[in-house]
């Protein structure tokens, strides 16, 4: 698929997630942690992607390796930023690391988010925070009512 495809997709889905967190009661005047996520199953060009998103602002955490349900290895990082959650902020970003994980031929697997209730504080649940959980940003599938709804619960796809 290409870049451009890929950011009017992310563009979207950028929009759709932020109104579900702030449509569920996240403040809406803070700074949040935003968390793009990159993988490969090449820890080299993973590298160059990480030493690119450094070089561009991000806060990069280290590699870690996981194995998938076949077997398979795929290394991991997340570019971590700082800002409001704003639609404008996060599709410049996006087709920044879009472009970078193009260059370095790594995926791109969107970004995620926490809920920040009322004072200010993250709400921290490692099984509840908004994410884009696509693995591979290749497939765009429309989900149906029924199941956008139980993930506006829990994650925001």
């Amino acid at each position: 698929m290409s870049i451009e495809r890929l950011l009017k997709a992310q563009k979207q889905e950028n929009q759709e997630i932020v109104d579900a967190i702030l449509g569920d009661g996240s403040h809406p005047d803070v700074d949040y942690t935003i968390e793009h996520h990159f993988s490969s199953t090449n820890f080299d060009r993973l590298e160059k992607a990480a030493v690119d998103a450094f070089k561009s602002g991000f806060e990069v955490n280290d590699a870690e390796e996981m194995e998938l349900e076949d077997g398979s290895v795929i290394y991991c990082f997340d570019a971590v930023a700082s800002h409001k959650l704003e639609v404008e902020l996060l599709d410049q970003a996006c087709e920044a690391l879009l472009t970078l994980a193009a260059k370095q031929k790594v995926d791109y697997d969107g970004w995620g988010t926490y809920f920040i209730d009322e004072n200010g504080d993250e709400v921290r649940d490692d099984d509840e925070d908004f994410e884009d959980d696509d693995e591979d940003f290749e497939d765009f599938e429309e989900e149906d009512d029924e199941d956008k709804d139980k993930d506006d619960k829990d994650t925001v796809h």
